[in-house]
This record gives structure tokens, C-alpha cells and sequence, in this order.
């Protein structure tokens, strides 16, 4: 950089501009005056090259340059076009070729903390707060921490290296990368906007972070309200979403006037129209109509229905119940939940569900209200259209490119985690049926399950757990496991399916300081991902041997397994054929759809060439 000649400033002066002190004027060496016009210059301005052109819509393009701006503490890079700046920039660092246009304020004001730092509180509206809000959250680091906020050691330390990982990038100023276009934005106050994103039409954005890739950049739409925020890759904001305290993970998608306070939202989420407060929504959660309400809740893999809402206030304590909703669970239409909750996986619920269910001994199940009756359907989910299309598309849906996968990811859908809790449920059922004899109904907690229903349950539950060793034994060579990581429990750590054991392993590290960094958790948590088929070997090898009575798995028992694998998959898809039939007759289903569904569930049964889904 260089100081400007006296024939530069004599023309920017002509051309309107004015410098508080032009000696604290610095430009490049190409720099040339001709495209800087009616400026207003304040403290340190260091400007770059303007001699090239930039894209202002398809088709058309304008010369770089400054133009009706008053700028105070500002350094520009390469062919940016900045102009008719209605108010000023302050403090900030932008990029090379930039589209700054039709702007009101951009400034960065003393300690700025661009939406990091902030601890929020998940679940627990009432609560003192437990995630911290940084630009490398993912939804497993949300998820430690919300698991074990009670433990004091822990918290401590994990958010210490939060705070290690935002001072090594703290900066006084704000910060525009290259190739951004911030237009038609009334006001944009301490932010740090990475490469690539596009800000147009924005009502205000204040204390925020835009984390970008060379993939994919974050789209701010009109009528946006962001506070104190962080938003990810591929993320859209538009029309209308009000976001406050908040974090937004990689390809995202929330508009049409969703608003959300003190949330979470990873990976290929979708929120439009309604309203979510002290919500962890996981990988794929979906909400698309205008009354629903996610509050004080934990969700992965969901959907909600219309009018879906859920209660955490017993109006006495205050808002301070939460529930779970495990992976895949769906809200019918007028879904209310009493909360506290706990709902197994890949259940669907119907009315309005009081007395607190408590559902994870029996996952795929139904929960239905009628009346003052709550009704449990165990294992109903397991035979349904619904079900089968589900775990086919998320996979497909991911819209992250590969540089951007930030939170982890697995589309199993049986798995140790779900496997391990179909087995209880396998287990429960018979011991109802056991205790109570032959009876027309049991009761499950405060929920009745009809006769026929457990006897069914049994049933699907069986069907599914012989897919799982079948699809699994497909996978594997027939050999002892190498390890014994993975033989005990499972959990889901919002998307990621892991030991209990490597869960318990890494908080305990990090309270030893074992692992002492954010970048340290991380790696660990991939290096467990990346070792997921081999735990899960550890886990199915002793699941076989206990379904099957053996000691070890010889080949004579792997053509058996195989064989029950077949006819249980064979018994699945007929129990969803008959489920899509059901909907046909229903009448809004042309035969056309149906029978390119059925041709689908027929090249199922084609086990050389099939794509062994779990």
C-alpha cells in the first residue's frame, strides 16, 4: 500500500469526496481515482484496485468502485463495488470483489463478540444455560453438553476450550470476505461474513457469524431479523425469519416468518411459518406449518404436523420441562405433548398425549388419543409406507457437499441403538403377555395396548430384528470381532450412533484434560465414526449368539440366518404392501403410484442385486 499523490486527491476532490486526514488514505500500487466518487473518508481507509468490472445481476454488470459512501476505519480489497451507502461503514475489513449496494449501516462497535460466546438454554427454557455458542458447534459438541450440563467438571472444561477456540480468531473489527454481495440491508452491526454469501434484503443483522466454504455460502433473504447468532454453509434465512440466539448448521433452511429463540438447528434442517424456543433440533428436523410450536424439546430425523406443540410449563415451577423425541419420530396434525417426555425411536404420535409418555422400551411404536384413552400400538411404525420412504430419502436430502459436513452424520436406521431398544420392546411385550395371560388389553404405564396389538408387536419386532442380523452378516466375514468396543449399550448423539462407552470415554478425557481442544473432541468423535462398522460387529457378533444359542457362527448357521433373514424380509414387505394398499382405497391415490410403489417393493425381493439397507 501507498499514501495517495497530490494529483490523485485533487481529483477525488474534485469528483466530491472529502478525507478527515488524507495522509491515512493508503491505496495499492494499480490504484486509480477515476471510479471513486462523492466519498467521505474518516480515520485508517486503505483501498484497493478498482479497475475491473463485477456481476450486479445476471447479465449485468458494473464497473468496481466507491461511490456515495461515507467510510471511517474501512480497508477494501480488489473490484469491489460499494455505493449509495445511506448511512456509513465503520470498522471493517472487506474483501476482493465485493457487491456492497443500497446498505444503511455497517459498522463494528468496542468487543464485539459476532454471536460467540453467548450460552444459551437448550431444553430447559428456565435453565441456566449449556450450550455454548461458537462458529465450530456441531450437533454432537451441543449434544455432550446438554447431556452432561449437571456435571460441573465437565461443563467447565468443555467450555474453556470453547473460549480458547473463539480467542484464536477474536478480532476487533468486522469482517466481509471475497465475493460477498451485501444489498438492500438496513442495518448490519458487528458481523463477520465469510466468502460467498449473499445478504440481500436483510432487515438487520447484529453480533453474527456467516461461516462459509468455497462450496457453499450462507443466504440472508428479505426481512430477516438475526441477533447473536451463528449460521452455516449452504444455510438459507429468507422471508421474515426472526433469529435470536441462535444456531443455524450446514444446509439449513428457515423462512417465511419462523421464529426462533435460544435454538439449535444442524444439519438439513427445515423450519418455515412457526415458532421454536429452547429447541435442539438434530439432523433433519422438519416444521412447515404455521402453528406449530417446537419448545423444550430434543428432535432428530423429525416432522411435525400441523398445530404440533408441546407444553413445558406445568404452571407452577415455570417452563422448565423438556422432552426427547428420538431419531425419526413424527407429530401427526394437532399433536400436543404433555412434557416431560421421552418417545422411543421412529414412533408417530396423534393427539393430544398427556401423562408424560415414556416410550423407549417400545420404539416404532403408535401413541394415540382418544379421548382420555392414551393407546400404544408397539412396532406399528416398522410395517408402514411412511417408514420405507423415510429411510430411503434422508440419505438423498443431504444437501451438504462433502467439504461441508460439519456435523456427523449416520443414516442407519437399524442399528445397535435402535436394534438394542426393539429387543427390550421384544422382551417387554412378552413379559406383559406373560404376567396378564390372554387378555383384551395391557397396560404399558398409563398406556393400553390391545391384545391384538402386542401379539402383532411381537411379531414385527421379531421381523425386524432377524433384517438387522441378516443385513448385518451380509456386511461382515464371518470371524471373532476385533475389539470389544461396542459390545454394551448404544446411544444417538444427535445423528452420530456410538458406543455408551466411547460417550463416557470422551467426557472423561475432557475433564482429565486428555483432550484439551475443540479441534482434539472433534477428531475424536470422527475417529469413533470411522470405526462404527467395526463396533457394530462387536455388538451384533453377541447379539446373533444370543438369539441364535451359539457360541460361535459357523457357515451352516450363516445359511440359516440368511434364510430367516429372506422370509422376514419377504414378511416385511408384504406388511407394506398391504399398508399402501390400505391408502389406495382410501381414494386420493391414482393405481399409477401405487404400481410403480409395489414394482419398487418387488425388486426388494431381489436379494443378489439388493442394496442392503439398515
Amino acid at each position: 500500500m501507498r499514501q495517495l499523490q497530490e494529483k490523485e486527491i485533487a481529483i477525488l476532490e474534485q469528483q466530491g469526496c472529502t478525507a478527515e486526514d488524507w495522509t491515512q488514505v493508503l491505496v495499492s500500487n494499480t490504484f486509480k481515482p477515476a471510479h471513486v466518487r462523492r466519498v467521505d473518508f474518516y480515520g485508517h481507509i486503505e483501498l484497493g484496485d478498482f479497475s475491473g468490472e463485477i456481476e450486479v445481476a445476471e447479465g449485468f454488470r458494473k464497473h468496481s468502485g466507491i461511490r456515495n459512501a461515507v467510510l471511517r476505519d474501512v480497508t477494501i480489497g480488489n473490484n469491489c463495488l460499494i455505493e449509495n451507502v445511506r448511512n456509513y461503514i465503520n470498522n471493517c475489513r472487506i474483501g476482493d470483489n465485493c457487491l456492497i449496494s443500497n446498505v444503511g449501516t455497517i459498522e463494528t462497535t468496542k468487543n464485539p463478540s459476532f454471536g460467540e460466546g453467548h450460552i444459551i438454554s437448550v431444553l430447559n427454557e428456565n435453565g441456566n444455560g449449556n450450550v455454548k455458542l461458537f462458529s465450530g458447534l456441531n450437533s454432537q459438541l451441543a449434544a455432550l453438553m446438554v447431556k452432561y450440563e449437571q456435571d460441573q467438571q465437565f461443563t467447565a472444561a468443555i467450555h474453556q476450550f470453547i473460549q480458547d477456540y473463539i480467542n484464536s480468531h477474536r478480532s476487533s473489527s468486522g469482517h466481509i470476505g471475497n465475493n460477498v454481495r451485501l444489498v438492500n440491508t438496513i442495518r448490519t452491526t458487528n458481523c463477520r461474513i465469510s466468502s460467498n454469501c449473499v445478504v440481500d434484503g436483510a432487515a438487520e443483522l447484529t453480533e453474527c457469524t456467516l461461516v462459509s466454504i468455497p462450496e457453499a455460502g450462507v443466504k440472508i433473504g428479505t426481512g430477516v431479523i438475526c441477533k447473536d447468532s451463528v449460521i452455516y454453509d449452504g444455510s438459507i434465512i429468507g422471508n421474515g425469519a426472526k433469529l435470536e440466539h441462535c444456531f443455524v448448521g450446514e444446509a439449513c433452511r428457515i423462512s417465511d416468518g419462523f421464529t426462533a429463540e435460544s435454538s439449535l438447528f444442524f444439519a438439513n434442517c427445515e423450519m418455515f411459518n412457526g415458532e421454536a424456543c429452547a429447541a435442539f433440533c438434530g439432523p433433519f428436523s422438519v416444521s412447515h406449518h404455521k402453528s406449530s410450536l417446537l419448545i423444550g424439546g430434543m428432535y432428530s430425523f423429525y416432522n411435525a404436523g400441523s398445530s404440533t406443540n408441546f407444553s413445558n410449563h406445568a404452571y407452577k415451577m415455570g417452563p422448565l420441562h423438556w422432552g426427547i423425541l428420538e431419531r425419526g419420530t413424527k407429530t401427526a396434525s394437532g399433536s400436543y405433548i404433555l412434557m416431560p417426555a421421552q418417545i422411543g425411536t421412529f414412533s408417530v404420535c396423534f393427539g393430544k398425549l398427556m401423562y408424560h409418555p415414556d416410550t423407549r422400551k417400545l420404539p416404532f411404536s403408535y401413541l394415540v388419543s382418544y379421548g382420555d384413552e392414551m393407546v400404544l400400538v408397539p412396532g406399528r411404525n416398522l410395517t408402514t409406507v411412511g417408514l420405507y420412504r423415510d429411510i430411503r430419502k434422508w440419505p438423498k436430502r443431504d444437501k451438504r457437499p462433502v467439504g461441508g459436513k460439519n456435523s456427523i452424520i449416520n443414516f442407519d436406521w437399524l442399528s445397535p441403538f435402535s436394534v438394542g431398544a426393539i429387543m427390550v420392546a421384544k422382551r417387554t411385550l412378552e413379559a406383559l403377555y406373560n404376567a396378564s395371560g390372554d387378555v383384551q388389553t395391557y397396560n404399558f404405564h398409563d398406556y393400553v395396548i390391545r391384545n391384538s396389538s402386542l401379539k402383532k408387536g411381537i411379531k414385527y419386532y421379531d421381523i425386524a430384528l432377524r433384517i438387522y442380523i441378516g443385513a448385518v452378516m451380509k456386511r461382515h466375514k464371518l470371524e471373532m470381532p476385533k475389539s470389544e468396543v461396542g459390545t454394551g449399550k448404544w446411544t444417538d448423539l444427535s445423528g452420530m450412533l456410538l458406543p455408551v462407552s466411547e460417550e463416557e470415554r470422551i467426557v472423561e478425557e475432557i475433564k482429565s484434560g486428555k483432550l484439551d481442544s475443540v479441534d482434539a473432541i472433534r477428531d475424536e468423535l470422527v475417529n469413533i465414526h470411522e470405526n462404527y462398522a467395526e463396533y457394530r460387529w462387536a455388538w451384533s457378533h453377541r447379539l446373533i449368539c444370543e438369539y441364535y444359542g451359539l457360541n460361535n457362527i459357523t457357515e451352516a448357521d450363516a445359511a440359516r440366518i440368511r434364510e430367516d433373514y429372506i422370509q422376514a424380509r419377504r414378511a416385511w414387505i408384504a406388511e407394506i404392501r398391504k399398508d399402501a394398499e390400505k391408502e389406495y382405497h382410501l381414494g386420493d391415490v391414482s393405481e399409477g403410484v401405487l404400481q410403480d410403489f409395489i414394482q419398487q417393493l418387488d425388486s426388494e425381493v431381489d436379494f443378489e442385486n439388493l442394496k442392503y439397507y439398515l
